[in-house]
């Protein structure tokens, strides 16, 4: 049961019953008020550790902004700079999260903290002093009645009549304030229900506001956390070739090192001990420099290094040579010794020690020394050992064969090329299709004797046994640069252009596989062979450098990619004559994407700016512009971010300052001419900070009006917030 109700009429009588009823309406008043004490007191504590989280979110946030990742070569694939830039979008993340936190803990201070305080202080602070007037009003009340009752009967009756008028005067004043004191006791009671259950209801709303916010963040996000999963697995794929090849190489190596030196410009380079003569009684010391030498110009480098003292690199010096002379034991107390003399320092002798007889014979060979070997160790390209595949008649039946049972018996088959044969089954049936007469013979496509994954590994293995990859050495470099730099459509441009370069017996082989490769991937619902993952398999097969190297290897991932883009644009490509106009390949840079060059007018060179995350081309309607080029159409695909795809763009960079002498050939992403006079409205898809008082400032998601293009190339012009300026290009998307 709850509290008993005060009756008004008790408060005449105040019988103890009545005063028991009240004591039980204090105590529970008083619970109260220590309750929203305590309360207050945990909300204070709750809004401190919201902002001591906010705080630690934020510096979590800007740790992650201010990151990036140094990556291995002179270029990163668009899935690898979306990563890169995926850092700071998971800290502009966590920023406009923090933003409506913030919002929510001063929601707690207004909504509950202060009306809670408000109540205390306002309607249990009124009760409580309205407690202590009826305390005393009690005391005094009966301390007059005990006194007027003590009078004596004797007294005057004047005397005892004013007595008995002021008791009942003040009888009334105590009935008067008990009802007053009853009746506030029982409102605040009634009281207290809304007053505080009213205040915990905003602050849930406040609450759950925020909550909500997170779920449209999270919302908005999911796009951009699905296109990154792809990135990833795409860039997991290729790290999976890459690392395998990596180890394939070091293993050979380890094996064998001294059949894998690099090409290098000197004849000779490595460390030698040079003896440094020092004042009698000190004697000599001898020194560790890494020493370069050019035949040709007899011209020889040393620098001083010492690996123990924390890789601690010294003066070089530079001399040309004149003689060289091997030092025999019986003239020095040091093995591998030699002496050189320098052209250019008359009477000066320098001796060497080498770390073994044998690199003493390098060394002596190289510098036209006596007792040389006279082998040569022109560090040559090393060519791969041939097998006896041909690009030949015989090699189109191969082809087509294992192509035509593939199509027939296994292109739903789950992980097509990528499972791989038993290694003795392959063998031995590329050799049987590798023979006339047993390959005539040989039914693939009703034959149950031969699994799917046999025939495509053959096929695999027929394609690297041939003499050099079918995309060839020569052109190895140039379909490797378009696919490093340039928007995706001039990256398809480039491959077209160079594919129509190879021998026609390649470019023949080449469009026959790319067009079944092309027709596994249209099956990859079922056979999970992506346009990525068959860039990943026939990548390192279609195409290898001459040179073996790490260099070279940290190259495979856009090996897959110039193979996805053949894949995507087979029609294109092999149906079609490239553009007479493009540009040589060649001249594309592969540096890693930058903002738009300042023109020279312009005081200064913009600096470089980081990658974009969305970073989209401008997208142009048809009719708008006939002067653009149709590199302006942004691409991209859920297998790859190198093909046409009309529900998602490609994550690729802005061109940098390298590129310039190619946009005004062959344009760029989103590029516009000096004569276009379109305008339009814009929105940023990147923050940018101005650098002159000509440009804009701007954060994700501004609206920019009146963009038309500008005299500078990769700058538009636009009116943000009033102020009209410059707009990098490649930083906004056409609306």
């Amino acid at each position: 049961m709850g509290l008993q109700p005060l009756e008004f009429s008790d408060c005449y009588l105040d019988s103890p019953w009545f005063r028991e009823r009240i004591r039980a309406h204090e105590a529970e008043l008083e619970r109260t008020n220590k309750f929203i004490k305590e309360l207050i007191k945990d909300g204070k504590n709750l809004i401190a550790a919201t902002k001591n989280l906010s705080a630690a979110q934020r510096k979590f946030a800007h740790s992650l902004r201010d990151f990036k990742f140094e990556f291995i070569g002179d270029a990163e694939t668009d899935d690898e700079r979306c990563i890169d830039a995926s850092l700071r979008e998971f800290s502009n993340f966590l920023k406009n999260l923090e933003e409506q936190r913030e919002i929510m803990a001063l929601s707690v201070t207004e909504t509950l903290i202060k009306p809670l305080e408000k109540f205390r202080k306002e309607q249990l602070g009124a009760v409580k002093e309205e407690k202590k007037k009826f305390d005393k009003e009690t005391e005094k009340n009966y301390s007059l009645i005990d006194k007027h009752l003590n009078l004596s009967a004797k007294k005057k009756d004047s005397h005892l009549q004013e007595a008995d008028l002021q008791v009942e005067q003040n009888r009334q004043h105590f009935y008067e304030l008990s009802l007053e004191y009853v009746c506030k006791l029982q409102e605040i009671q009634e009281r207290k229900k809304f007053e505080f259950v009213e205040p915990m209801l905003s602050f849930f709303q406040g609450m759950f506001t925020f909550y909500h916010q997170g779920h449209e963040l999270a919302k908005d996000f999911n796009h951009y956390k699905m296109e990154l999963q792809i990135n990833i697995q795409n860039t997991r794929n290729r790290f999976e070739g890459t690392r395998s090849e990596v180890e394939e190489l070091m293993n050979k190596i380890r094996q064998n090192p001294k059949d894998h030196k690099r090409a290098s410009q000197f004849t000779e380079e490595g460390y030698l001990y040079v003896q440094e003569k020092r004042p009698a009684p000190f004697g000599s010391s001898w020194v560790k420099h890494y020493c370069m030498y050019r035949k040709a110009a007899k011209k020889f480098n040393m620098i001083p290094f010492e690996h123990r003292s924390g890789g601690k690199l010294g003066d070089g010096e530079v001399f040309f040579l004149k003689d060289c002379t091997k030092r025999h034991t019986d003239s020095i107390d040091r093995r591998f010794c030699f002496d050189i003399e320098a052209a250019d320092r008359p009477g000066v002798s320098l001796t060497m020690q080498a770390f073994s007889e044998e690199e003493r014979k390098q060394w002596l060979e190289a510098l036209g020394g006596k007792e040389a070997l006279f082998h040569s160790f022109n560090r040559a390209i090393l060519p791969r050992p041939e097998g006896n595949a041909q690009l030949d008649k015989m090699g189109f039946t191969i082809l087509r064969k294992c192509i035509s049972a593939v199509e027939t018996r296994g292109i739903n088959d789950q992980g097509l090329y990528r499972v791989v044969g038993v290694s003795s089954k392959v063998q031995r049936l590329l050799s049987m299709l590798m023979d006339v007469k047993t390959c005539s013979e040989l039914d693939l496509e009703n034959s149950i004797d031969w699994e799917v994954k046999t025939i495509t590994s053959a096929l695999k293995q027929y394609l690297r046994s041939l003499p050099e990859p079918l995309m060839t050495y020569e052109l190895h470099g140039d379909f490797i640069v378009p696919a490093k730099s340039g928007s995706p459509e001039s990256r398809v441009n480039a491959i077209h252009f160079l594919v129509h370069k190879l021998p026609e017996k390649n470019k023949e082989m080449l469009d026959i596989l790319v067009k079944h490769l092309t027709n596994v991937s249209n099956h990859s619902k079922q056979n999970l062979m992506t346009v990525a993952n068959l860039g990943v398999v026939f990548g390192p097969t279609l195409m290898r450098p001459q040179e073996e190297t790490v260099a070279a290897i940290m190259d495979l991932k856009f090996q897959n990619i110039v193979v996805e883009i053949l894949i995507e644009n087979h029609e294109k490509i092999f149906r079609t004559s490239p553009d007479t106009t493009f540009p040589e390949p060649i001249c594309l840079s592969a540096s890693p994407p930058n903002a738009p060059p300042r023109q020279s007018k312009r005081q200064g060179q913009r600096t470089k700016r980081p990658v974009a995350v969305y970073n989209l081309c401008l997208e142009l309607e048809d009719g708008d512009n006939p002067n653009l080029p149709k590199e302006d159409t942004p691409t991209g695909s859920q297998d790859s971010l190198s093909s046409p795809s009309p529900t998602s763009a490609t994550v690729h960079g802005p061109p940098g300052p390298e590129r310039n002498h190619l946009l005004s050939d062959g344009g760029s992403c989103g590029e516009w001419t000096s004569t276009t006079v379109v305008s339009r409205k814009a929105r940023a898809v990147y923050p940018c900070e101005a650098e002159h008082s000509s440009e804009l400032s701007f954060e994700i998601g501004a609206i920019f009006e009146d963009v038309q293009a500008s005299r500078e190339p990769g700058w538009l012009e636009g009116t943000l917030d009033g102020k009209r300026g410059l707009i990098p290009q490649n930083y906004v998307k056409l609306l």
